[in-house]
This record gives structure tokens, C-alpha cells and sequence, in this order.
């Protein structure tokens, strides 16, 4: 019998309910407001300041919330079982014919996303290909062809609810796309290990 293997997948998961519905709109409720600072790209998303540790406590319960998961998600990763910080928070705000362009994250290696408010079905988190890569260089791409995870070129994230959180490599490629729905309130973070070991040679790494 024919096998297949996933070779090398890239992993993504997702937490559901990791703060109740109540909690995640009373954060959204009392962070959004603060969302001062214009993305250049689109009027209509706009951002927290970055937070660090120890400068808002509700914050720091929910990256307590975060941790165990956070670490699971980095043994995946790395294959063992690192202490994880989370360097930078902040409040993302996405109103109606709003998007967020194509992007990554730089300077860590585990981002993350906690859903705060209802989410519309037109803006949901979605994840694309690498822009290069080993890939063939010929595309079969038409209106007969059937998408699955070794030919898709973008893969939208579940259908979220308030409170559910979705963690990913920051080097992977993730956007939103225009807003067709209210105001969408989510709270971003990156983290690092406190180290890594590559055969005796040893990087730390610190907030």
C-alpha cells in the first residue's frame, strides 16, 4: 500500500477558548481605545503602542495563560522543552474595509494571535507560501484544480471566537484581508527562548 508523508510541515496551532468570551471583549473594550498609532498601509487599522512585561497586569495574566501552550508550541519547533518569553505585546484594531497587508515577524521565533472581538468571515488570519523556496517552477493553477496542503498557495486559519488564540513561526507569511465585517479587535505578541544549543555552541537571548 502507497504511503504519503508530510515532510518537514510547518506547524501552526490553534487554542480555543484560551480566555473566555467575556474576558477577551472586556480586554478589547478597555486596550482598543489606546490604539493610536496609523498603519501606513490602511487607514482603518491602527495599533497599541509595543507593551513589554510588567507594564499592564491584565496583560501579564494573559501571557501567563499564553505560557504552557507557548511552550508546547516551541518544543515542536526545537524539540525540547525551553522557558519562553514574550517580548512584545500590542492591540491591533481593524475597522470595516480595512485590511493587513503581507507580512512576518522579525528578531523572534514564535508569534501569536488572541482574538478580542467577533471576527468576520472576509477577515480571517491567512497564512501564505514562502515567497521563493524549493518549488517547481511551473504552476498548474485553474479553475479544475483541486487546492489541498501540498499545492495551496495560502491557507485561511480556523473560524475564530473571542478568546482564541492561534500561535505560529514568526518567519511564516500571514495577512488580512479587507474587512467586510465590524470592528475586528486582536492581540499580537512575539517570543523567544531563553536559549538555543547547536552542539556546545550556545546563544541566550533576552527582552
Amino acid at each position: 500500500m502507497a504511503e504519503i508523508f508530510e515532510l518537514f510541515p510547518t506547524p501552526v496551532m490553534r487554542v480555543p477558548a484560551l480566555l473566555s468570551p467575556e474576558a477577551a471583549l472586556a480586554l478589547a473594550e478597555r486596550l482598543s481605545r489606546a490604539a493610536s498609532v496609523a498603519n501606513p498601509r490602511s487607514p482603518q487599522l491602527s495599533h497599541t503602542r509595543i507593551l513589554g512585561p510588567g507594564e499592564d497586569a491584565a496583560l501579564d495574566a494573559v501571557v501567563a495563560q499564553i505560557g504552557p501552550h507557548l511552550q508546547a508550541f516551541g518544543q515542536l519547533l526545537f524539540g525540547e522543552s525551553l522557558r519562553w518569553l514574550v517580548k512584545e505585546i500590542w492591540i491591533n484594531v481593524l475597522q470595516r474595509d480595512g485590511s493587513q497587508s503581507l507580512h512576518n515577524h522579525a528578531n523572534c521565533f514564535a508569534s501569536g494571535v488572541i482574538y478580542l472581538s467577533p471576527c468576520d468571515a472576509s477577515a480571517i488570519t491567512r497564512f501564505s507560501r514562502p515567497l521563493g523556496g524549493a518549488e517547481f517552477s511551473f504552476r498548474n493553477t485553474h479553475a479544475g484544480m483541486l487546492a489541498g496542503p501540498f499545492n495551496a498557495d495560502k491557507w485561511n486559519a480556523p473560524a475564530p471566537a473571542p478568546g482564541d488564540l492561534i500561535l505560529f513561526p514568526s518567519y511564516l507569511l500571514h495577512e488580512v484581508p479587507v474587512n467586510l465585517g465590524g470592528e475586528r479587535v486582536t492581540l499580537a505578541f512575539n517570543a523567544i527562548p531563553d536559549r538555543l544549543n547547536a552542539w556546545g555552541y550556545s546563544i541566550g537571548f533576552e527582552a
